[in-house]
């Protein structure tokens, strides 16, 4: 109960933030062996984007948060990649649980290599949701820009991209994105030579789900 109270306390100091403009976003930092910290400049680039076509002033400093730290609820949405192992301890599941329960929000992009895994961690958080994949006419593709779905930014395996989440009391508090590699798309050009156009779509969608985070959208 201590451990609810205080994360909802945190969790009101962040809304606050937010309603004062200087809200920030963290990427999650989680054990296991995988690399939770792939595609530095994504999330960096995807903050530039939406404070200039959205009108936002998210701050452009993007610390790492582990999955455990009470320093996760200073955050209204954490973002998580890589392509390998990911482990949740039980505290840390608990942890991630009452910060996503209290309003936080998470974003997971499967940098291909997670999917077997994070599916596994992710029943710890909440072993009674289960990952639901979202409808085209979700109102995340239907921001500040309209999709017919997930963009496909890398091929992979050649699988059709796929938007998954996690909705606990009706609302949307965990999107898992596979098959599409969008924070690949966010990343600066030269580390991936990415088309334009497909670095456009990643930033447009990202800016979605930013929006959807943030503001709601239902």
């Amino acid at each position: 109960m201590k451990r609810i109270i205080i994360g909802m306390s945190l969790m009101m100091v962040s809304f606050a933030s937010m309603a004062q403009g200087t809200y920030q976003l963290a990427v999650l930092k989680y054990n296991g062996g995988g690399d939770y910290y792939a595609n530095p400049t994504a999330l960096p680039n995807l903050i530039q984007f939406c404070n200039s076509n959205l009108g936002t002033s998210i701050s452009k400093d993007v610390p790492y948060v582990e999955v455990g730290s009470p320093e996760l609820f200073a955050y209204p949405m954490v973002h998580m990649t890589g392509h390998g192992n990911v482990v949740f301890s039980l505290s840390e599941a608990e942890n991630l649980r009452t910060y996503l329960m209290g309003g936080g929000f998470l974003h997971i992009d499967d940098n291909y290599g997670m999917d077997q895994f994070i599916r596994t961690e992710l029943k710890k958080v909440f072993p009674n949701n289960d990952l639901v994949e979202l409808p085209f006419n979700h109102p995340i593709f239907h921001q500040k820009f309209d999709f017919n779905g997930l963009p496909k930014i890398h091929e992979h395996d050649g699988k059709r991209p796929q938007a998954f989440g996690i909705i606990v009391e009706g609302r949307l508090v965990c999107l898992y994105t596979y098959e599409t590699d969008l924070s690949d798309g966010w990343e600066d050009k030269e580390v991936h030579n990415d088309p334009e156009e497909k670095r456009k779509q990643a930033l447009q969608m990202g800016a979605n789900i930013l929006m959807y985070a943030f503001f709601g959208g239902d």
